[in-house]
């Protein structure tokens, strides 16, 4: 007559309900449990190893922290084997059942039926191909997504002729289509193209709304842009985002915090070319703003270097490009930075460098913010031309500027501002009379009154 076989005892309920089996568990320290589970439940680790179907070497390694448990199918086997409720557990464990006390023992490598229990339910080739099918493939095609990129592109290229009031729905309409396909399901690599375009397209609109004078719509989109921008760990553009919200905190009046997100953008990558642009017009700018000469003229230094170093293209960039600063874009900033600093020499410098570039470009704002610039110096020094600046500034007003943004009308107010200790002499009030009714119209209005901007008596 054959002994009779051991039958370990099942875990007791009681053990689940203890604290210090749960925090092991939520903790998935397995050792821990697996010592707790037979302490409080009165087992021996031979009984564990009958239960869970590991020998009671690996156990007692497991206990000692000498082993772990990392691979899935082994945890599911540990735990299902102990019986451990599914609420406690986040895997999907086999259903617990009174009669399966030996289901712990059979691995997956080594799978022998128990007496009338069925056949695993494998899966049919086609059940396979479908799952394939689902896991790769997608709601926007290749093409699609080069349409969206080159959406991109045309944004950019249209933005200094069109303006912000006029292309900033298209930019939306843009953006909310591309939410709409990244609601939908693709494959890592064209997600991580959708997840670009949708940074871009909310990196514009945070341009946008800087122009238009949106500071708080601006940091919106920018905090939506950096964070599309960190999932795919796209450096430059999260550098570039970083020089908008300089821009968005500058036109603010916010100086030092313009300082802040420059210096923020090039801890980044301080090597890499979109530093250009976080030096000059982030630090530079903002520098010159709060009187800090040395640092001023620094930071104008380490861009001009970076340029030279990265062969920045010569001819003036959009404004709005993703691209690295070019060189005639450094220098205009540069005339800016020395504007705030009331270096007339160094600004009418600056701009005679640039001049010819600006003229023979298509960038009306460019134009008009060098002409302010040049015009503002002309006002510095006790030598100061009032004439000559009164008329640079009526030629600006004259040719209109461009589509109405905020940094040109911000200067144009900042010119009449220098301005106001001449206000007998004739330009001065013709330009005053002028700069009113430039300012009247609706969208420049609308800019006037938004910022820290230097408006005509009515």
């Amino acid at each position: 007559m054959c002994p009779p076989q051991h039958v370990p005892a099942a875990v007791p309920d009681r053990v689940w309900r203890d604290e210090e089996v749960r925090e092991a568990l939520t903790a998935w320290d397995f050792g821990r449990v697996s010592r707790l589970v037979r302490r409080r439940g009165s087992l021996r680790q031979e009984d564990l190893a009958h239960l869970t179907g590991l020998s009671q070497a690996y156990l007692s390694m497991l206990e000692s922290g000498t082993r772990t448990l990392t691979h899935i199918d082994k945890i599911v086997q540990f735990l299902s084997g102990l019986g451990a409720p599914a609420e406690l557990v986040p895997l999907p464990l086999p259903r617990q059942s009174a009669q399966s006390a030996d289901r712990g023992r059979h691995t997956s490598s080594d799978y022998q039926l128990a007496p009338g229990q069925r056949t695993p339910a494998w899966e049919s080739p086609l059940d396979i191909a479908k799952r394939l099918n689902a896991t790769t493939s997608t709601n926007v095609d290749p093409a699609t997504v080069s349409v969206l990129e080159q959406g991109v592109v045309d944004l950019v290229d249209r933005y200094e002729a069109e303006g912000p009031h006029r292309l900033a729905p298209e930019a939306v309409d843009l953006r909310n289509f591309v939410q709409g396909r990244l609601d939908g399901h693709q494959p890592p690599r064209q997600r991580a193209a959708l997840f670009r375009v949708a940074a871009q397209a909310s990196a514009l609109l945070g341009y946008m709304a800087v122009n238009a004078g949106r500071e708080s719509v601006a940091e919106a989109y920018c905090k939506e842009a950096e964070g599309l921008a960190k999932e795919i760990t796209d450096l430059e553009l999260l550098m570039w985002i970083h020089g908008t919200r300089s821009l968005n905190a500058y036109y603010a009046g916010r100086y030092d915090h313009a300082v802040q997100w420059a210096e923020a953008g090039l801890a980044i990558a301080p090597e890499n070319p979109q530093a250009i642009r976080l030096q000059s017009n982030g630090r530079a700018r903002a520098l010159g703003k709060l009187g800090d000469r040395s640092g001023a003229i620094h930071a104008i230094a380490v861009a001009e270097e970076l340029s030279a170093r990265h062969s920045a293209p010569a001819g003036l960039t959009s404004c709005i490009s993703f691209e690295p600063y070019g060189s005639a874009r450094t220098l205009a900033n540069a005339a800016t930075v020395h504007v705030a600093l009331a270096d007339a020499p160094r600004v009418l410098a600056y701009a005679e460098q640039i001049d010819e570039l600006v003229e023979q470009s298509d960038s009306a704002w460019s134009q008009a913010l060098v002409r302010l610039d040049v015009a503002t110096a002309l006002l510095t020094g006790p030598e100061a031309d009032v004439e000559q600046a009164m008329a640079l500034g009526r030629q600006v007003l004259e040719a209109g500027g461009g589509p109405p943004i905020r940094s040109v009308i911000q200067r144009a107010g900042d010119l009449f501002a220098g301005a106001t200790v001449w206000q007998n002499v004739p330009a001065v009030r013709e330009y005053e009379e002028a700069l009113r009714a430039w300012q009247s119209a609706p969208q420049a209005k609308e800019l006037a009154r938004s910022g820290r901007m230097a408006r005509p008596t009515v």
